[in-house]
This record gives structure tokens, sequence and C-alpha cells, in this order.
């Protein structure tokens, strides 16, 4: 959106599924997770505070969209609310599964 050329952070060419494969129970790995994570979220934060106007289209980047269309930082936020609150559900029923606790 802000047209940086940013690099994956774990996927590379020569392990296309390196984002899934590294995902192992180790608490480094979850620590560096986390802080790459809020690294991306803060990056963010600092764009969105930038913007004057949620119509803004990505930057120079015009296969991003539908159809290949430009995308507004409206839309994509407004995914991310979404996918986010699909995780919040996820989250939920396996918590639900572990305490047992329903419909609170």
């Amino acid at each position: 959106m802000a047209g940086e050329d940013a690099p994956r952070l774990y996927r590379t060419e020569e392990d296309r599924d390196g984002d899934w494969n590294g995902a192992v129970a180790d608490p480094a790995v979850v620590a560096d997770a986390w802080r790459q994570w809020r690294a991306e979220v803060e990056a963010t934060d600092r764009f969105v505070a930038g913007v004057a106007d949620l119509g803004t289209k990505n930057a120079g980047v015009s296969d991003l969209g539908p159809d290949g269309g430009d995308l507004q930082l409206r839309d994509i936020l407004v995914a991310q609310i979404a996918e986010y609150a699909r995780h919040c559900g996820h989250a939920d029923l396996l918590r639900e599964r572990i305490d047992g606790r329903v419909g609170q």
C-alpha cells in the first residue's frame, strides 16, 4: 500500500511454504513471530496515521485489487477487521474446548 518493496519475512523462493514449515512450538520461534507481528503493526499504524483519506489507493501497484484494479485503504482495513474477527472466533472455539465455558 505504501509502495515499499517489502520482502517476505519467512517464505523464500527455495521454500515457498517456509512461513508454515517454520511454524513450530519453540519459544524462540514464537517470540520471533510476535516481534515481527508487532513491527508490522507499528509500521501499519504509522502509515495509516499519515493518510488523510481512506479512499487512498495503493501506491503505484495496479495488480493488487480484484480484476487487477487498485485497492483503497478503506477496503484493506475492512478486510483486516473481518479477518481478525474470524480468528478471534476460532480462538474462542478453541477456548471453549479447553475450559468448557460457552455462551459468554
